[in-house]
């Protein structure tokens, strides 16, 4: 099973693990990893690194943060391996449900599959339809 590791500003990841552990059960081989304005960022990569290496069972390790470019994914970025840790920035629920519900195939196709969920749980509520009656 593919880890999945969530580097965000403060709670954010920790919110949208317990909010996809609602939707999906508890999520195996994930965890979320917060940083704070006070943070050292060496301090915070040791973390980072610590819960990497225990969530990597041997498929790989996908790397979600939530704003590329702040420090949370300047973190993340450290991390990568092309083909071992993969990282992709712009966290949502949408996205975090989708990996979370397939994460036994490839590390690429995980990376597919946090990319269309995000992409995809973007809509326009008034011209497409989400199963509400106005």
């Amino acid at each position: 099973m593919i880890g999945v590791l969530v580097i965000s500003h403060g709670a954010i990841g920790e919110a949208l693990l317990a909010s996809a552990a609602q939707i999906l059960g508890a999520p195996a081989q994930a965890a979320a990893l917060g940083v704070a304005r006070s943070d050292d960022p060496e301090a915070v990569l040791e973390r980072a690194r610590a819960l990497a290496a225990r969530l990597d069972s041997g498929e790989g390790l996908l790397v979600l943060t939530d704003m590329f470019g702040a420090t949370p994914c300047n973190i993340a970025a450290r991390l990568l391996a092309d083909g071992r840790v993969e990282g992709v920035a712009g966290i949502s629920l949408p996205m975090l449900v989708r990996v979370l519900s397939g994460r036994n195939g490839s590390l690429p196709g995980a990376v597919q599959r946090a990319l269309s969920g995000g992409a995809e749980g973007v809509v326009h509520m008034n011209t497409d339809s989400c199963g509400a009656k106005r």
